[in-house]
């Protein structure tokens, strides 16, 4: 048997290894481009609602599928970085609001409105049951031109519906500075499920 030179045999070595790995890079798993796109983050929208106490509102709004997420505070006022105790007094301009965020795909902006004119009176101008204050007052804060098209023509339709005896005097403005309020107000309902409210869903 004839010996192989050493020229040979690294050859046959760079053979074997240029082999191995064109055999692991043909193993080698890859993300197809659908894949990607399925294991993305939704594209989530923002709303910011007000309609009286934000305690009953959040805990209604909460259980709805496709809104992920809820947070209340003070909106639509002229002081910055109002606390609770100001706004309470209802001299600095801001709304008990609550701002969430939802999946466009599960449930749109018209539905979240419809939720909206079911949880509070919306001709009760600036009150809701017991709490009396323009801090309570019934208003959307519109986030584009879509929103606020679709808050009018929500508006018509519960006026043309007839449900209500007087007259919606719900707020539709553009939405400013959203203030979280403080942690203890945050998911209240939750954390003191016999605490106050003054909203339920109406048919």
């Amino acid at each position: 048997m004839k010996k192989l030179s050493s020229v040979s045999i690294l050859l046959v070595f760079n053979l074997i290894a240029c082999f191995g790995a064109a055999h692991a890079k043909v193993a080698e798993p890859k993300l197809k481009a659908k894949e990607i796109k399925d294991v993305t983050t939704p594209k989530l929208e923002t709303a910011t609602l007000a309609g009286g106490c934000f305690w009953g509102m959040e805990d209604i709004l909460r259980k709805i599928p496709g809104i992920l997420k809820t947070e209340v505070g003070y909106t639509g006022g002229f002081v910055p970085k109002p606390t609770y105790e100001l706004v309470k007094k209802g001299d600095t301009g801001h709304a008990e609001s609550i701002q969430i965020q939802f999946d466009p795909k599960v449930i749109t902006y018209k539905e979240v409105l419809v939720y909206f004119f079911r949880m509070h009176d919306p001709t009760t101008k600036n009150r809701q049951q017991n709490d009396i204050g323009t801090q309570y007052r019934s208003a959307i804060f519109y986030h584009s031109p879509e929103q606020k098209a679709a808050a009018l023509a929500a508006i018509e339709t519960v006026n043309a519906s007839k449900k209500w005896k007087a007259p919606v005097v719900t707020e539709v403005v553009e939405a400013k500075e959203f203030y979280p309020a403080e942690d203890y107000h945050q998911d209240y309902l939750q954390k003191n499920p016999s605490g106050y409210t003054c909203h339920y869903l109406r048919d």
